[in-house]
């Protein structure tokens, strides 16, 4: 038996996320959402960020992330699971093209729709941008 076989289905799913989040392909991870994924984005004026909904909003937030940060990476630390929900904490890096550095701990917050993804809330450790 493979290893992913053993995995429950959506850990494998969360996997997928974050791969082609690393990849920065964003057919990809859309391909993990539902039609009217909300996304919660760690930062914004709202308490709980900038809020995107559905698939032309989310897709272009993480565009918009990945031409910031052409380096932008997410290291899983561990993804942990119950029942429709889900949490993922990681380490995020990255190199704004200003020559800012960004190495933070954070941690994604999943609900899912069946085999699907419904939201993700977002939320990282506030540290200064580093110093090229």
């Amino acid at each position: 038996m493979s290893n992913a076989a053993a995995k429950p289905a959506r850990e494998v799913l969360l996997e997928r996320l974050f791969d082609a989040f690393n990849r920065h392909d964003a057919e990809g991870v859309m391909a993990c959402f539902t039609p009217g994924i909300v996304f919660d984005a760690a930062v914004g004026p709202e308490a709980h960020g900038r809020r995107f909904t559905g698939h032309d909003a989310v897709k272009a937030a993480f565009v918009a992330v990945w031409t910031d940060m052409p380096d932008v990476s997410w290291t899983i630390l561990r993804h942990t699971i119950a029942g429709d929900v889900a949490l993922s904490e990681w380490l995020f890096a990255g190199t704004r093209r200003d020559g800012q550095k960004v190495e933070v701990n954070g941690l994604d917050v999943f609900a899912f729709d069946g085999d699907l993804i419904a939201s993700k809330s977002a939320y990282r450790k506030d540290r200064p941008v580093q110093a090229a």
